[in-house]
């Protein structure tokens, strides 16, 4: 796995940490969203989030092949059969969700009759520049150089492999995916190389086995780990922590190397587990997830309210103590601690409510919230 790969999806997991039981909205939004508009449009009979049932009434099995992708299934459609005359590929989770799709253009799309696609990648730095040998290209040298440019909005992220210059490029690759499952599918990664050098029906560049990332977790863990933040934080329409806790289960019995990772996944099936009532294997699995990782605010939070719902109210207290302390602009954390305080110490319960609105003034997600904390305060103070 790439080194840029490896910071937009850290980005995105301690994003998406923070959406946690009592902690935001239900789907982490992107701040500062990239320039995205486009005028080439490859998803002309879908969209994310389709189940296949749908996508099967309007490509029927003589269109496509499929394949196993991990516990889902990819449905490939040939150039010759497919509206973009590029090889495309969609590919759907265990549950039938439509979770990314790969075009794939060996021969290249010159982008000169999409302007607007071609401003929007003149606005974007590239995430990755490299040199790329495929010997399908109509034009230009065997190996020439390459950038993938990534953009997308609030649920999705859209990635553009090209190759050219900038007032001649030349599409090789596109993806789009639900964000959870980004890191499954860069178009950097070798699997997704080696498409544009071995294309169907054609014989490819010279393979350069050093070529492209490879990631080191297995591949079932982060399949699982996307398939439960899709479901745990709505991507695909509402919550579903059934699916969920069977997906980071999944996960973590599928062997996680990464400590961060593997410490994610015990939180957020603590999570599900605590939203299914099961507080006390909600617990065990928080109190698992800070063995590894001990002093993630998130973490001890969460676990603070499932201490308060078992009527453990010492050890809640302590948690959102121990989570503001780490991170003293926690406002959901303040909150926490300051219901907490208020059966025995109205006083501080009062100043914790009051550093709470400070930290929300202006969010406009947490006006409910704020309001609830007003009228609490009217009645501390008489």
């Amino acid at each position: 796995m790439s080194i840029f790969r490896s910071h937009i999806f850290f980005a995105s997991l301690l994003l998406a940490i923070a959406v946690m039981v009592g902690c935001g909205p239900a789907t982490p939004i992107r701040p500062n969203l990239p320039p995205s508009e486009t005028d080439l449009v490859l998803l002309k009979s879908t969209a994310l989030c389709e189940r296949k049932p749908e996508f099967l009434k309007k490509h029927t099995p003589a269109t496509h092949t499929s394949n196993a992708w991990g516990s889902g299934q990819e449905l490939m459609i040939p150039p010759a059969k497919s509206a973009s005359d590029g090889e495309e590929s969609y590919f759907f989770d265990e549950d039938g969700l439509l979770v990314g799709a790969l075009f794939t253009f060996p021969k290249g799309l010159a982008l000169e009759p999409y302007p607007v696609l071609r401003r929007t990648l003149s606005l974007l730095k590239p995430s990755l520049e490299f040199y790329l040998n495929v010997s399908q290209l109509e034009t230009k040298a065997n190996m020439d150089s390459s950038a993938l440019f990534e953009t997308g909005d609030e649920k999705s992220t859209t990635q553009y492999l090209v190759t050219g210059s900038r007032e001649h490029p030349t599409l090789l690759q596109a993806s789009f995916t639900i964000d959870p499952y980004v890191r499954l599918f860069s178009p950097y990664r070798r699997e997704f190389l080696d498409r544009l050098r071995n294309p169907t029906g054609g014989k490819g560049g010279q393979k350069i086995e050093s070529q492209g990332s490879e990631d080191k977790e297995p591949f079932p863990s982060l399949q699982q780990f996307s398939r439960g933040q899709t479901a745990q934080l709505a991507y695909c329409g509402d919550k579903n922590y059934d699916i969920a806790g069977d997906a980071y289960q999944k996960s973590i019995a599928s062997g996680f190397t990464n400590k961060v990772l593997l410490a994610e996944a015990h939180h957020r099936l603590g999570v599900a587990w605590d939203a299914k009532g099961q507080l006390d294997k909600a617990k065990a699995e928080m109190l698992q997830s800070l063995t590894i990782r001990p002093n993630i605010p998130e973490v001890l939070n969460n676990l603070g309210t499932v201490h308060a719902k078992l009527g453990e109210k010492a050890a809640a207290l302590g948690m959102f103590e121990k989570a503001v302390t780490l991170r003293p602009n926690y406002a959901v954390a303040r909150y926490n601690l300051a219901e907490a305080y208020e059966p025995t110490n109205p006083k501080r319960a009062l100043t914790e409510y009051e550093t709470f609105l400070a930290l929300v003034e202006g969010i406009p997600e947490e006006e409910a919230r704020a309001a609830r904390v007003k009228e609490r305060m009217k009645v501390l103070k008489q």
